[in-house]
């Protein structure tokens, strides 16, 4: 539940007192930004149990790494930051012991909202399961630019920032991905009458949150831990 003494308190006030031994504080941080944590890592890493773990990892990280934020970026800049590299990480991790196939049913299920798999029309359903699953495919670094840029509609400033490279890495990322991507999604332009394209540009300009199917009981409390419970674990 929010908490009322910090509705006017700043992302960067509530690190500040944080790290200054309020215990709430960054359960508060936790409770504002948990879920566009949760839906970069859920989209990175494409899945559920992967991005809730990844997530817990970069809160516990931030949670003890407080004091050394200096203020160069956004509270939600460095939170994102923190969190794409944990997702980064498991992904290298994750690529060399895959073993079951990018375009596994059960796994594809569980990249959609859960809102969107029960509201959206099945086409919009079919569209976005095939630009998951050729998503999937790229490496994580790209991966991550395409997830920020193109689906979660961070201009390229910000997510170079997030992923604290220059922005023309970014761009450069984000243009291989596309150019990989783009074979894969090619039939998508008959039939179907939406192209890989569009359909990344249908998602930049909704920016989806992903919340956790169920919210943690003390989501409100200072340790990062009960985000785990956020992640949606199936």
């Amino acid at each position: 539940m929010d908490d009322a003494r910090f509705a006017d308190t700043s992302d960067q006030d509530l690190l500040d007192q944080h790290v200054a031994g309020e215990p709430d504080a960054f359960g508060e941080l936790v409770r504002r930004h948990r879920d566009r944590l949760w839906a970069v890592a859920l989209r990175t890493l494409g899945d559920r149990e992967e991005a809730a773990d990844a997530v817990q990892d970069a809160l516990v990280s931030a949670f003890r790494a407080a004091h050394t934020f200096r203020g160069q970026s956004a509270v939600t800049t460095w939170l994102h930051r923190i969190t794409v590299n944990a997702c980064l990480d498991r992904a290298r991790k994750a690529a060399s012991r895959r073993t079951a196939p990018v375009d596994d049913a059960e796994r594809l299920d569980q990249l959609l909202e859960p809102h969107e798999s029960a509201e959206a029309p099945a086409e919009r359903q079919d569209l976005h399961r095939e630009l998951l699953a050729a998503l999937a495919t790229l490496p994580a670094e790209q991966r991550a630019a395409l997830v920020l840029v193109d689906m979660q509609a961070y201009p390229v400033a910000e997510a170079a920032r997030i992923l604290d490279v220059p922005t023309g890495t970014v761009k450069s990322r984000c243009a291989r991905g596309r150019a990989r991507l783009l074979p894969l999604l090619t039939h998508l332009r008959n039939g179907g009458g939406t192209s890989g394209d569009s359909m990344m540009e249908r998602n930049r300009t909704q920016r989806a949150s992903v919340p956790p199917p169920a919210e943690p009981h003390d989501a409100g409390t200072s340790d990062p831990a009960a985000v785990k419970g956020g992640g949606g674990h199936a």
